[in-house]
């Protein structure tokens, strides 16, 4: 829901990072694999109950992650990177979630479970409509420039990263949390199957 409106805010700093990475001979996969590492130390971190450890590294990974596609655009980008760039983002959706049900499994283990139940739902609601979307040559810059067809809906990025920064911050709330978002998840696919419904009439 915030992607689209927070592009035009992020989009300059990313870009004056991104040259003085190009510079220093940054990849996009490599900066895209880095936000991974950061990401997966933010889970172990999580998962120790070192929450402002997390809450830092999540930052840093979503920084990174922003970056590789400005990285990208000043070299070469490559349906590689894009895919590669995807299956790191859910790599670390799935991560964050797995922390904290090891943080405190009694508390945490249902909500978590429930949250990544809702991601599988989420995600495959937008993979699909993109896949689709591929087939009949649809296109948008709505969420900046991007390797396929981002479809919208109430939960993005940025409402995700928003959550994620929300558990470590107070991660006695993670269970209320978590049950809020999986919530929004499964609202957010039910909204991008009406609109494939329209989308793809034939």
């Amino acid at each position: 829901m915030l992607d689209a409106i927070l592009r035009p805010i992020i989009d300059p700093p990313l870009r004056r990072m991104a040259l003085v990475a190009c510079k220093l001979g940054a990849s996009a996969n490599g900066v895209t694999l880095m936000g991974l590492a950061f990401g997966l130390a933010a889970t172990i971190a999580i998962g120790r109950q070192a929450y402002g450890a997390g809450f830092t590294l999540i930052l840093a990974s979503r920084v990174l992650d922003g970056l590789d596609g400005a990285v990208a655009r000043c070299t070469t980008a490559t349906d590689f990177g894009g895919y590669l760039d995807s299956i790191c983002d859910y790599a670390f959706y799935v991560g964050v979630p797995l922390g904290f049900a090891f943080a405190d499994p009694t508390r945490n283990g249902l909500p978590a479970a429930s949250l990544l139940a809702s991601f599988v739902m989420s995600g495959t609601s937008f993979l699909a409509f993109a896949i689709i979307a591929a087939k009949r040559r649809l296109k948008t810059n709505a969420r900046g420039h991007k390797s396929f067809f981002y479809s919208g809906g109430l939960m993005e990025g940025t409402e995700t990263i928003i959550f994620f920064v929300l558990m470590a911050l107070f991660p006695r709330w993670f269970p209320t949390l978590a049950w809020l978002f999986a919530a929004l998840c499964i609202v957010t696919a039910v909204q991008r199957t009406y609109a494939a419904l329209n989308t793809f009439r034939p």
